[in-house]
């Protein structure tokens, strides 16, 4: 079969489109015919070996996959031919892939595959931190980092549904408005505006309930300034590359907290807590209220393409590997 191997640690340049034994399942695993592959943040982290626990090479990275089922164990409830989604903890750039039975859903047939791709890990994602750990209630008001990205596009439609009022923000005017036609009501530069400031001058100094934030930095730093009293942030990643830290004095003081969030490690200790969100990720899905924004489908020959574009901040939405 065809696929992509990572050689050694690198730029994208060491992503190799290469021929490669096909994956067997484990017991408790389904194969699945790769209609199409999601790329995320944590393939490129993993790639430049900045990952922690990540794979070593030689690796086939790939954390989403979605496709057909070619075989799954007989005591699961699939079967050969099923749509489905899937986690898998590597091995998704590639035709065939195999995934825990656990771990593998059935998608609507009125998803595409491009658009199923973004159920397991962004769509996974920006529920969890918005519910199943961020706890959201309609009326709150929330911030989402990178509103125009894979999870915050998601985030913010699931914001809105929810009824919440929706902070997002992104850099560039059409990323903005990309963000208020998905739900945002305020949309915010933070490329030339104080992100706090923002957001307080928006909410007669009180600040927002809900932060969710997957980049770190300057970004979190806003959102300990953004953030209400007996308010909340979910942390979630660090695409700037700095570790977002907080002094606890602010936080005894106001009564707030900060979550951590870690997609893998949650489903490793608390699986159900995470899995509880696939019903109504698909219900909102199937049914219009949310939608996948597509940015590029990537020929599975060309994933430095994809990897580029993703790492440049070049896309908006989902970014897809086709083999």
């Amino acid at each position: 079969m065809r696929g992509v191997e990572v050689s050694e640690y690198g730029d994208s340049a060491v992503l190799t489109p290469t021929d490669l034994p096909e994956p067997t399942p484990s017991a408790d695993e389904v194969s699945i015919d790769v209609a199409a592959a999601g790329v995320n943040f944590a393939d490129i982290e993993q790639r430049r070996g900045n990952y922690p626990n990540g794979p070593s090479p030689p690796f086939v990275p790939g954390l989403e996959v979605a496709g057909t089922v070619t075989a799954a164990p007989a005591e699961s409830d699939f079967v050969v031919g099923d749509r489905v989604a899937a986690l898998t903890s590597s091995g998704g750039y590639a035709e065939l892939a195999t995934a825990p039975v656990e771990r593998t859903f059935r998608i609507p047939e009125s998803l595409s595959w491009a658009e199923a791709t973004a159920l397991p890990v962004q769509g996974l994602t920006a529920h969890n931190v918005l519910h199943e750990w961020g706890n959201l209630s309609s009326g709150e008001r929330v911030l989402v980092h990178a509103g125009a990205g894979g999870v915050g596009s998601l985030a913010v439609q699931l914001a809105d549904a929810a009824g919440a009022t929706v902070f997002a923000t992104a850099s560039t005017s059409e990323k903005r408005e990309l963000t208020r036609d998905l739900g945002a009501d305020h949309a915010i530069d933070y490329t030339e505006a104080d992100v706090a400031d923002a957001v307080l001058s928006r909410t007669d100094g009180t600040g927002v309930d809900l932060v969710i934030d997957g980049v770190g930095g300057d970004a979190f730093a806003a959102s300990v300034e953004a953030l209400a009293p007996v308010g909340r942030i979910v942390t979630f990643g660090m695409a700037s590359g700095s570790v977002p830290t907080v002094a606890t004095p602010r936080l005894f003081f106001a009564n707030q907290s900060v979550i951590g969030y870690h997609l893998t490690h949650a489903l490793d200790h608390v699986p159900e807590r995470v899995l509880g969100a696939v019903p109504s990720l698909t219900d909102h899905l199937e049914s219009g209220r949310v939608e996948v924004v597509v940015d590029r489908t990537v020929s599975l020959e060309e994933p430095q393409q994809a990897h580029d574009a993703l790492a440049n901040r070049e896309t908006v939405g989902k970014v897809v590997l086709k083999p």
